[in-house]
């Protein structure tokens, strides 16, 4: 599948610098170049050439590189103009590609042309933005294994031997006087529970890809002067919040991106939750509420010198299921003793913020409730919108499992769960898509990919 319009689109971010790259793709691409370049260089050969306005004077002078279809990127005519980098330079040869009948390109429609084309599947389309957007060294890795198939030759795995299983149950119910050995023979229970082993594989690897992606939104909470700031200040390393002795500093939401290990986070300092009849304060405490909502963990602070239980925690503050980990603030007021512990509320940490004790055991803790390994090997980055998927499929693999092993005589019932399990796996790799989630994933892409 080609599309029938020629796009056009820097390349390169907007500013300054010493290259910025024009990149064109469609069936125009060819006479575009022999515009601009007065020739039309050899496919996949580098050639300095002038770039030419309308009456053939020279806009700037660099690399241009040609790629015929089908061995490009788009899969399509691909024209690269690499010439100097200053924003009135490029936007001249960008108006000239536009003038000789390109398009601007939306965000990300190279990729959308790459994937619709065939040159890469959605999985590999998405790893294309999650490398550029990686923020660990880790993101970088699992991003390339991505992007050159390791999530999806597992999916594809599974998606076939979901084929081999459904072509023979269908079968059965399709000739229901031939004799189908391996479903008499029990091997179809062993086929079932092998799926949802391999299955159960991928899920925990991209479980952990996403980790790498996402990371953790943690929000600090707690009553003012507890020491909130401090913790955030101590996690990232800089003096991101103002910390006084005065209660009440914070009174907006402050964010911070840091990593334990490879694994991202982000941290949000909210303002003390406490009752307030001033309307600044009033506001951050009502944003602080929110980013509780949106929690993946509550960190609630509060002073071991000043509270000995945990009386300011409301349970009504925290949204159903939103885990809490309870924060042991300024052991070195009470020279109680850093660490873990078990308490009727639930796990606490005690800590120092302003001295750093007890912060590797806090660190440690979090990864240990995030599931997260920092060996990295084997993995690959991974979305949301995979993890869904794969826990529908496993679901209806399960379930299909379960039919099986009762020895229910329903292989209609089978057979669709069969069906939906292959749907969802079909979804992640984009063979069942839709106009709307193409939409989504590809308008977050940058302008030029």
């Amino acid at each position: 599948m080609t599309q029938g319009d020629t796009i056009a689109a820097p390349a390169t971010p907007p500013g300054y610098g010493g290259v910025g790259i024009i990149r064109v793709s469609g069936p125009l691409a060819a006479d575009i170049a022999r515009a601009v370049l007065g020739r039309l260089p050899r496919p996949r050969a580098a050639v300095l050439a002038g770039f030419l306005d309308p009456k053939g004077e020279p806009i700037d002078r660099g690399i241009a590189l040609f790629f015929p279809a089908p061995a490009s990127f788009t899969g399509e005519d691909v024209l690269e103009l690499q010439g100097h980098g200053g924003p009135l330079v490029l936007d001249l040869v960008l108006r000239r590609t536009l003038q000789l009948g390109a398009r601007l390109a939306r965000p990300g429609e190279f990729s959308e042309r790459a994937f619709l084309n065939g040159k890469l599947d959605l999985i590999q389309a998405e790893a294309v933005a999650d490398l550029i957007e990686s923020r660990t060294e880790m993101a970088v890795r699992l991003a390339g294994r991505t992007l050159h198939g390791e999530l999806s030759y597992r999916v594809h795995a599974l998606a076939e031997e979901l084929t081999d299983l459904r072509a023979l149950v269908e079968a059965a119910l399709d000739f229901p006087d031939e004799e189908i050995d391996f479903l008499a023979a029990g091997a179809l229970n062993a086929r079932l529970d092998s799926l949802v082993e391999r299955g159960e594989r991928v899920h925990a690897a991209a479980f952990q890809g996403r980790l790498i992606r996402e990371g953790l939104r943690l929000v600090i909470a707690g009553a003012p002067n507890a020491g909130k700031s401090s913790l955030l200040n101590a996690l990232s390393g800089t003096d991101a919040a103002i910390v006084t002795e005065m209660p009440g500093t914070t009174r907006d939401l402050l964010r911070q991106d840091i990593e334990i290990d490879g694994m991202p986070l982000q941290i949000v300092d909210t303002a003390g939750l406490r009752h307030s009849c001033d309307p600044i304060e009033l506001e951050g405490i009502r944003r602080a509420r929110g980013e509780i909502e949106q929690a993946d963990r509550v960190l609630w602070i509060y002073d071991a010198a000043a509270d000995s239980h945990h009386s300011m925690l409301d349970p009504d503050l925290l949204p159903t299921g939103t885990p809490v980990t309870y924060i042991r603030n300024k052991i070195d007021l009470t020279q109680d003793a850093s660490g873990r512990r078990e308490t009727p509320a639930g796990i606490e940490l005690c800590i120092s913020a302003r001295t750093g004790e007890g912060l590797d055991s806090l660190r440690r803790y979090l990864k240990e409730v995030a599931g997260y390994r920092d060996t990295g090997e084997g993995e690959f980055i991974a979305r949301r919108r995979h993890l869904d998927a794969l826990e529908r499929s496993l679901r209806h693999i399960r379930s299909g499992s379960e039919l099986a092993s009762r020895g229910t005589s329903a292989p209609e019932l089978l057979a669709e769960d069969l069906r939906q399990a292959q749907r969802a796996l079909g979804e992640i790799t984009g063979e069942v898509t839709s106009e709307d989630l193409l939409g989504r994933i590809f308008s977050s892409f940058c302008i030029g990919k």
